[in-house]
């Protein structure tokens, strides 16, 4: 199992507001924990670094090889919600409320199985022989549109208000979290990335850049390719192969 996280500024952007932990937990599992400030917000990089390391943490200290299926479910899951609730109880006592949010994917990769939970619209893909895939949902404008019948892809592509995020950590007291649990094939890729990545990248580039590459290697290629685009918003990209 192997397992890099990249982060970049990026070319316009005057703060890094993504923030990612990366971690072998043993020889059979990796953790991975990626957050994107919200942009627009005061105090969004404040928040991305609070649910990062609240997130990994317990993740770190509360993981066991022996855990059921059902209890890395429940981990996954508390662990982003406990996250939503200090950043939120912050805000409170700081007069702060509406200025501090974020993504967040955590991700707890085990031999042949990614189980994800999710708040935001960064992602998390599996690359393998078949191809590459979105494991999670985007909580934006565009998809919520999109659900409704409102607005084809293309229209939502397009969408002025499309990449406004409709869920995110430290908004409200409380959060949904959605989570996920995928089989992988043997040598398959697990890609957690904020959308300074999946806004500038088809899946056709992505999966030309990790598809049977050297992660490293494949990570910096990534957030070079974006940059070398104009670079306008904050990247990061990790990577987990089982």
């Amino acid at each position: 199992m192997f397992v890099v996280g990249k982060t970049d500024i990026g070319k316009v952007r005057k703060e890094n507001q993504d923030k990612v932990h990366v971690k072998l937990i043993d020889d059979d599992a990796a953790l991975a924990v990626v957050c994107d400030g919200m942009g627009g917000m005061e105090l969004g990089g404040v928040a991305g670094e609070i649910a990062a390391n609240a997130v990994f943490d317990r993740l770190s200290i509360s993981y066991r090889p022996e855990m059921e299926n059902n209890s890395i479910r429940n981990l996954l899951i508390t662990s982003v919600s406990a996250a939503n609730s200090i950043i939120y109880r912050k805000s409170v006592d700081e007069d702060k409320v509406d200025q501090m949010g974020t993504t967040c994917v955590g991700a707890i990769v085990r031999k042949n199985t990614a189980y994800v939970a999710s708040v935001g619209d960064s992602r998390a893909y599996i690359i393998d022989d078949d191809g590459i895939r979105q494991i999670t949902n985007d909580h934006n404008v565009a998809q919520m549109l999109m659900r409704e019948g409102k607005l084809d892809v293309q229209a939502a592509m397009k969408h002025k208000f499309g990449n406004m995020v409709t869920r995110a950590l430290g908004i409200e007291e409380s959060v949904d979290v959605d989570y996920f649990e995928e089989e992988l094939k043997p040598h398959s890729v697990v890609l957690i990335c904020t959308d300074g990545l999946s806004s500038f990248c088809t899946d056709e580039i992505m999966f030309s850049y990790i598809y049977r590459k050297p992660l490293e290697t494949a990570a910096a290629e990534l957030i070079s390719y974006v940059n070398s685009h104009g670079g306008r918003d904050n990247v990061t990209v990790t990577l987990i192969s089982n």
